[in-house]
C-alpha cells in the first residue's frame, strides 16, 4: 500500500464560522475524518507546518513548504497539500520552480466551501487530490480541483465563489477525474531524482499599466525591487511620449542590477511585444524579458527563484527562458 504525505496548511477547507467570517480551525485529521475512505486507499500521515487564510501567505510559507518536501521526500510516494484558493496558484507555481523534475507528484487543493459543510466541494476535491497523488502516471507538481488537474504553472483562479475555480491557462488540463477515475491526456516524464531550491529574492513587484499612470511610480517599483513586472496592454504594449516618461526611467535604471519583464494585462494568448510600435520599440531600446504566455503567478515566483539564486544577466535571462513545468508554451 502506498504511503502519501498530507500537509494541511489552512485555508477554506479548513476553516470554521466564527464571530468575524471564516478562519482556518481544523486540522488534517479532522479533514480525513471528513474522508474515511482515503484511509482505504492508502497509508496517511499528516503534518501542518502552518495553519492560516492563504491571503496571508509570503515567500517564507513557500521554503517552508519546500524544506517539508525535501525532508520527507523519500520516505513516501506522493503527496497532498491542502492550501486556500486565493493564493493557490502563486503556492503551486513557486514549487514547481523549488521542486522541479519530481517523479513523485506534489498534488495541491481545497475547496470554495469549508469541508464540514453539507454542501462543499471539499470532500471530492480531497478524495480526488488522494487518487490522483496514488497513480503511476502522476508526477510534479499540480493542483486538482473539481475534477482538473493542472500543471502546477498553467492555473489560475478565475472565479470567486463557483466550485470550478480554476483553470488552465492556454494548456490542456493534464487530465481529469471522473466518478473516482483518472483520464490522464498528458504524461510528465518522469525524470529520476527531484532538484531542490530553498531560496527565494521576495522582492519582485508587479506594476499593471493604467491610462495616465506617472512614470514616478515606476521609478517606485525600480528602487524598492530587485525586478519589476510591467505589465502593459494587449500583445504587449507600453505607452510612449512625454505625457508618461517611462523611457526615461526605464532608462536611469539600465546597469544598474534591475531586471524588467514586459507582460500583458490580457489573461489569454499571452504578450508579443513584435507585433506594434509601442512593444518592438521598447524591446528593440532595453535589455528586457517578454513574459510571453507565462501566467502572472509564474513570473512573479520564476524571478524569484531565479534571482534567489544568481544576480547574472546572462543567467537571468538564460533560466527565465527555460521550460519548467510547462510554464512556457510553443
Amino acid at each position: 500500500m502506498k504511503k502519501i504525505l498530507l500537509i494541511a496548511t489552512g485555508g477554506t477547507i479548513a476553516s470554521k464560522s466564527g464571530d468575524m467570517g471564516l478562519k482556518p480551525d481544523m486540522g488534517g485529521a479532522n479533514m480525513l475524518d471528513y474522508v474515511p475512505e482515503i484511509r482505504s486507499l492508502c497509508l496517511v500521515d499528516i503534518v501542518q507546518p502552518y495553519n492560516i487564510d492563504s491571503t496571508n501567505i509570503t515567500p517564507a510559507h513557500w521554503v517552508k513548504l519546500a524544506s517539508v518536501l525535501k525532508e520527507a521526500y523519500e520516505h513516501y510516494d506522493g503527496f497532498v497539500i491542502c492550501h486556500g484558493t486565493d493564493t493557490m496558484a502563486y503556492t503551486a507555481a513557486a514549487l514547481s520552480y523549488m521542486v522541479q523534475h519530481s517523479p513523485k507528484p506534489i498534488v495541491l487543493t481545497g475547496s470554495q466551501k469549508p469541508i464540514d459543510k453539507e454542501d462543499t466541494d471539499a470532500r471530492i476535491n480531497l478524495r480526488d487530490s488522494f487518487l490522483y497523488a496514488l497513480s503511476d502516471d502522476s508526477a510534479d507538481v499540480v493542483i486538482v480541483f473539481q475534477g482538473k488537474v493542472i500543471a502546477g504553472t498553467r492555473a489560475k483562479k478565475l472565479r470567486t465563489k463557483s466550485y470550478n475555480a480554476f483553470e488552465s491557462m492556454d494548456f490542456p488540463v493534464l487530465a481529469n477525474i471522473r466518478d473516482g477515475r483518472i483520464i490522464q491526456y498528458i504524461k510528465t516524464p518522469k525524470q529520476g531524482k527531484p532538484e531542490f531550491f530553498l531560496e527565494l529574492d521576495e522582492k519582485v513587484g508587479v506594476l499593471t499599466l493604467t491610462p495616465g499612470l506617472k512614470a514616478e511610480v515606476l521609478d517606485m517599483f525600480f528602487r524598492y525591487n530587485t525586478a519589476v513586472v510591467l505589465s502593459g496592454y494587449g500583445t504587449g504594449g507600453i505607452p510612449e511620449g512625454e505625457y508618461y516618461g517611462f523611457y526615461d526611467v526605464i532608462q536611469s535604471w539600465e546597469g544598474k542590477g534591475k531586471t524588467l519583464v514586459v507582460t500583458t494585462q490580457v489573461q489569454h494568448e499571452g504578450s508579443d511585444m513584435s507585433v506594434y510600435q509601442v512593444g518592438r520599440g521598447w524591446k528593440n531600446r532595453f535589455d528586457l524579458l517578454e513574459g510571453y504566455n507565462l501566467t502572472y503567478e509564474a513570473i512573479t515566483t520564476k524571478l524569484m527563484w531565479i534571482l534567489g539564486h544568481t544576480k547574472d544577466d546572462d543567467k537571468i535571462k538564460e533560466l527565465f527562458y527555460k521550460n519548467v513545468n510547462y510554464d512556457l508554451i510553443g
